[in-house]
């Protein structure tokens, strides 16, 4: 294991600046807290045992395989994050480890479960689409305008420009 770099997010305070997202499954009962930072999603274990519903050891174990076999690098993959957060009166700090959206990713096409199956589900038809279309538009995203510290239609738009002017035309109307 690497070295890694620990960073602090006070829940509270990253409540305010929408870097704490909640995601809850379409039945309602599974809801699993997000860290968004640095242009990604952070989970811990724990956490993505609850997203896929499995057991945090299952994770460990797909973790390891993952690192072992060069999929992904732990260093570019993993961070230790000190959160702060307020158990009763008291402010209580711990340092966990998380990992970004691409550990999610290959956790998620690993492991069995019906709500890994539906992740998988999800992701195919994404990557489908991008590939049959040449992109893939977050409709719901779109409509927020600002969303993670970002304008996501106006990076649409930029992405545009590089097209000639007619082809624009065309796709804008």
């Amino acid at each position: 294991m690497f070295n890694l770099p620990t960073i602090t997010i006070s829940m509270e305070d990253n409540l305010k600046n929408a870097d704490i997202i909640f995601y809850s499954n379409p039945n309602g009962d599974i809801k699993v807290e997000v860290v968004y930072n640095d242009d990604t999603f952070w989970l811990t274990q724990k956490r993505m045992g609850e997203l896929f519903s499995i057991e945090s050891h299952t994770i460990t174990y797909h973790l390891k395989e993952i690192y072992r076999s060069g999929e992904l690098d732990e260093a570019a993959t993993a961070r230790k994050i000190r959160v702060v957060q307020k158990e009763g009166s008291r402010d209580v700090k711990r340092v966990l480890d998380f990992y970004n959206l691409d550990v999610i990713i290959a956790i998620g096409y690993r492991v069995n479960s019906f709500e890994a199956t539906q992740f998988r589900i999800w992701a195919t038809k994404v990557l489908k689409d991008y590939i049959i279309k040449g992109f893939v538009l977050d409709d719901e995203r779109l409509k927020q305008g600002q969303r993670f510290g970002k304008d996501y239609f106006d990076e649409l738009l930029n992405v545009l420009e590089k097209y000639e002017p007619a082809n624009v035309d065309f796709i804008l109307k």
